[in-house]
């Protein structure tokens, strides 16, 4: 199955976009055909870091985020259909639940065999909880829920892990993955180089390039971070 990847949390400031970066560089190093959506019109960074496979999306018009299902409008002669990764800006729910009701989105990719997954990147503090709360009680039963404790925006989620909400997202299938805090020296560094993950961790010459263990360290994150996507229902 290929699979919509619809990256929120609602919240400014959890990590979405680093997120989508990792699932971005995750389905390149996995030989997986993907295309990205970066829907932040003011940092734009998914776009910033991987503008071979992403383009903006304006989420204000049912036009600009059909786009985003536009995708499967022709299947590909060869191989296996495209996954979808959509960087959702802070605030973009209430028009995205919109136009996926009135489009039955979820039902409608399920018959065409992709899954429709809605990632939560959580920080440690009660607002990602309701927030959580409100995207299953949005959504209810039909597409996937993945929620990301990211230890870079926390690392206490024991608010998180005893909730109604979480027990809700499990209960309906949903999966839960903690991403490790990549060293905040060398994220700044890869940020100013406008790096994907993989450049970032090649790259040894340049102003912003990183030494020899800051490189060690992004390969050892990745790979500890794939890991746990290889968990996920993220397709062939």
């Amino acid at each position: 199955m290929a699979s919509i990847n619809f990256i929120g949390g609602e919240k400014g400031g959890v990590g979405k976009s680093v997120v989508a970066r990792l699932l971005a560089q995750y389905f390149i190093d996995k030989g997986r055909a993907f295309t990205g959506f970066d829907t932040d019109r003011s940092h734009t960074s998914f776009t910033r870091f991987y503008a071979d496979y992403a383009a903006p999306v304006v989420v204000d018009s049912y036009e600009g985020l059909d786009h985003i299902a536009g995708v499967y409008e022709e299947p590909p002669e060869v191989g296996p259909l495209p996954h979808v990764v959509v960087d959702l800006a802070a605030q973009t729910a209430a028009p995205l639940a919109r136009w996926i009701h009135d489009s039955d989105l979820v039902a409608l990719m399920a018959s065409m065999g992709v899954s429709v997954n809605f990632w939560h990147v959580a920080d440690a503090g009660k607002d990602s909880v309701e927030l959580l709360d409100r995207l299953v009680a949005t959504y209810g039963a039909g597409p996937n829920y993945i929620v990301v404790k990211n230890m870079g925006r926390g690392t206490d989620f024991s608010q998180l892990e005893a909730s109604s909400a979480l027990k809700k997202a499990q209960a309906m299938g949903g999966h839960v993955i903690t991403l490790a805090q990549l060293h905040e020296a060398s994220m700044r560094k890869i940020d100013r180089q406008n790096a994907s993950f993989w450049a970032a961790g090649h790259t040894s010459s340049g102003p912003d390039a990183l030494g020899l263990l800051e490189r060690q360290r992004v390969k050892t994150w990745l790979k500890n971070a794939y890991a746990s996507l290889d968990t996920l229902p993220l397709g062939a």
